[in-house]
């Protein structure tokens, strides 16, 4: 016994007979079909384009947000190192050398560590010309020996953060 032989519906190279007007129908269908996924294709490649676009704005946002938060803790701590720096500056040269002082100043060069740490640079103003963008002149001092607008004492420090002045130093400068 033979087996009749079916079509090989796996086998597109295989020829089916049908009848023109359906073979045409089909033709049109599987045009349509083929129009529809290039669609598709296309939608689904400009979603993904807009995701990763979203995706990247969304982490822009979010550093920008974190930056904006380190700033703000900062302007906190800043006075804080303020203070210990005031401090430092009234320990007489002899008492220096006590175990408590020493330690004082060990905790402010950590704070200043971990300050630099985190992207926090010191603005240095002193001795040098005088910038309003950089400082802010607190005091006119006359000296004659010295060129006017120079910078020659800082009262308080400035520092800037991401290439912004978060807080300009206050100088004495030369009048």
């Amino acid at each position: 016994m033979t087996k009749k032989e079916e079509p090989n519906k796996t086998d597109p190279k295989k020829n089916i007979d049908l009848p023109k007007d359906q073979l045409e129908g089909l033709k049109k269908l599987l045009e349509q079909s083929e129009a529809e996924k290039k669609e598709y294709f296309a939608g689904w490649q400009r979603e993904k384009a807009d995701f990763i676009n979203y995706k990247n704005k969304e982490l822009e946002r979010l550093e920008k947000f974190s930056d904006l938060e380190k700033e703000n803790f900062f302007l906190k701590i800043l006075p804080i190192l303020d203070n210990l720096n005031r401090a430092e500056k009234a320990i007489p040269e002899e008492s220096k050398q006590d175990q408590n002082i020493k330690g004082l100043l060990m905790i402010k060069n950590q704070l200043e560590n971990v300050l630099k740490t985190e992207g926090l640079i010191e603005l240095d103003c002193l001795g040098k010309k005088f910038d309003p963008n950089m400082a802010e002149a607190m005091e006119l001092i006359e000296d004659s020996e010295q060129e006017p607008g120079t910078v020659i004492e800082e009262l308080e420090k400035g520092y800037c953060f991401n290439n912004k002045i978060i807080r300009p130093a206050k100088v004495k400068i030369i009048k």
